[in-house]
């Protein structure tokens, strides 16, 4: 079998077992390609020896990739050959004594609940209460701050997955693993003003099991929420534009703040390692540290 071959029985095993998303898939294939094309530009074959291995780090070090991708790039091929291993095409795995280079995990940017309460409140347009794009964006942007959800989660939201009378969502995240997550007050109440008021009217005819829907009736898009919250940010008068996944950022860290255990904000991210979660714990020190300056007598 081909080198590409087993690439390709590779994400597909990814695909089908690990039920990674079209996007993670296509990441693993863009390293591993690039790994075939080490091999190939060099005549070698999958059984490389311990220069060989470093060469390939030396290689990718001086082609100025960041330590980041250094490590995505070395993880996609020690699964690999860990794939390949079981499946008997290799004796051993080359990689496995590799260490990713450290680097400092990069705190996400802080928002204030301030802000956040700016971004939101700018929707919709006090003076059309009942346009039905502004009260979905209302609705959008109080659930999004009410769960932390991504926005992959979000917009691939359908009717039946919110239950407003119990207060819950289930979603379906990364994995293809389902979790519930609890709706606020404020977001429940824009929710069932948007189901009301606004949704049938966006839908203009059309027939869609999609929760948010864009101004012709079509699942709104990536690009179209991005838009959106680009747009209020600028009415809130924001310094800086707030994105999507700054609003989930922004939900962990206020809920930390709030004495929110670690645990239960992992169950909400849909984390399957707590050590994803544990960024935020960082975030949580330097605003006690702040508080700390600020208050006491003598800091």
């Amino acid at each position: 079998m081909k080198l590409n071959d087993h690439i390709d029985r590779y994400l597909e095993t990814l695909r089908v077992e690990r039920g990674l998303s079209s996007n993670t898939i296509e990441s693993y294939s863009r390293d591993l390609l690039r790994f075939a094309d080490f091999l190939g530009e060099r005549g070698l074959d999958l059984t490389l020896s311990r220069d060989e291995v470093r060469f390939f780090l030396h290689s990718l070090r001086e082609s100025g990739l960041k330590p980041r991708s250094l490590n995505r790039i070395i993880s996609s091929v020690r699964g690999f050959y860990k794939h390949l291993l079981r499946e008997g095409v290799v004796e051993s795995n080359p990689f496995s004594v590799v260490e990713s280079p450290r680097f400092d995990k990069k705190l996400p940017p802080l928002v204030s609940r301030e802000e956040v309460r700016s971004l939101i409140e700018s929707a919709p347009d006090a003076r059309k209460p009942l346009e039905p794009a502004g009260i979905r964006d209302r609705a959008m942007l109080e659930l999004l701050y009410a769960t932390g959800l991504r926005i992959s989660e979000l917009l691939s939201l359908k009717l039946n997955d919110v239950n407003l009378e119990s207060g819950f969502l289930i979603t379906c995240g990364k994995g293809s693993k389902e979790r519930l997550v609890p709706v606020g007050t404020d977001a429940k109440k824009w929710l069932a003003k948007y189901l009301k008021d606004s949704r049938m009217k966006l839908l203009k005819k059309r027939s869609s099991s999609s929760l948010f829907l864009n101004r012709s009736g079509r699942p709104l898009s990536r690009q179209g929420l991005a838009k959106i919250l680009k747009q209020y940010s600028r009415k809130a008068g924001l310094a800086h534009p707030i994105y999507p996944h700054l609003l989930r950022h922004s939900f962990a860290t206020h809920l930390l703040e709030g004495g929110a255990d670690l645990r239960s904000v992992q169950a909400m991210l849909g984390h399957a390692d707590i050590s994803t979660t544990q960024i935020y714990t960082h975030i949580n020190r330097s605003h006690l540290k702040k508080i700390y300056d600020k208050h006491h007598p003598r800091s």
